[in-house]
């Protein structure tokens, strides 16, 4: 589904336009909910006798809004972060893994995901259709790419299942169709979802607003050799962190690119660099540097599971 940008969610189109899949796992849940509230009511004697295994969410199959555990998408599993994913959904007693991503004609896609990633057999094969994924799920979390991420928020918006996007290198473009697409469901999304690097934003914004255009802002970000991506989401984030403290416009003022003969550089412009090697999961410094002083405010990721 493509929602417009000025189309309210009163407006009917996550009924009239959503995919018959989608509309029919979102009324079941719905169904479940009103009829049952909960396992132990009576009159919903599928969930009030259930065997404990139906209810734990320990297995992939199941309709969404039968089990009080989230059953969750991993988007994009065969990726580092996407791996990190399954694997912190399959541990974590409070969320259930019902369904896993790939692009078409991905290697990975009919395998079990287990087995893909080197480890035994957990009962959730890799496809390549997210209509099916996510008309038995409460969420998807997708760490992936813009084109994939746009695509994939219309069809949670229609299922009604909360979208968690992680995806680096959106365009002003896809943010116009992702804001969309949250007015007629839930969408979390931010450049870095570690509490260190959030509270690094704070810092930033703080010491940018206490510090003139006498010190120059510098963002030096490093990522694995394998990123597409540049400058890093995390570094726009604390770009734009730091614009605000100064109360600038961050398009106006970003120097993003460095080579041959630059000039000077220009005052009160936020400058950014970007390091790519190895398997470094992600280094972000903002460097304030005036006369005769500097500041640093650093952040070290060494575990995506933060």
């Amino acid at each position: 589904m493509d929602i417009a940008p000025e189309q309210h969610v009163r407006q009917g189109a996550a009924d009239q336009l959503a995919n018959p899949k989608l509309a029919l796992g979102r009324a079941r849940a719905v169904m479940v909910s009103v009829l049952c509230h909960g396992r132990h009511v009576i009159g919903c004697p599928d969930l009030a006798n259930a065997a404990p295994e139906a209810t734990s969410g320990a297995g992939p199959k199941g309709d969404r809004g039968m089990s009080e555990i989230p059953g969750i998408v991993i988007a994009g599993a065969s990726g580092r972060m996407g791996q990190m994913l399954v694997r912190e959904t399959v541990a974590n007693p409070e969320c259930r893994l019902v369904a896993c991503l790939e692009r078409a004609g991905h290697d990975w896609i009919g395998r079990d995901i287990g087995t893909a990633m080197g480890g035994s057999e957990i009962g959730v094969t890799v496809g390549d259709d997210p209509v099916e994924a996510l008309a038995r799920a409460h969420a998807v979390i997708d760490f992936t790419a813009p084109e994939a991420t746009v695509e994939l928020t219309g069809l949670a918006a229609q299922a009604r299942a909360v979208h968690v996007i992680g995806t680096t290198g959106l365009g002003p473009e896809h943010q116009t169709r992702i804001a969309a697409a949250a007015r007629h469901a839930a969408i979390v999304q931010a450049g870095n979802m570690s509490l260190g690097v959030n509270l690094l934003v704070q810092l930033t914004k703080k010491v940018a607003a206490a510090l003139d255009a006498e010190f120059d802002i510098e963002i030096v970000e490093a990522h694995h050799g394998a990123k597409v991506d540049a400058p890093s989401g995390t570094a726009l984030m604390l770009g734009e962190a730091a614009a605000e403290g100064r109360g600038i416009a961050l398009a106006d003022m970003a120097d993003r690119g460095r080579d041959g003969i630059t000039g000077a550089r220009e005052r009160g412009h936020i400058g950014f660099s970007a390091i790519r090697g190895g398997d470094i999961v992600g280094e972000h410094d903002v460097l304030f540097a005036g006369p005769g002083e500097r500041i640093v405010l650093r952040h070290v990721a060494t575990d995506r599971a933060i």
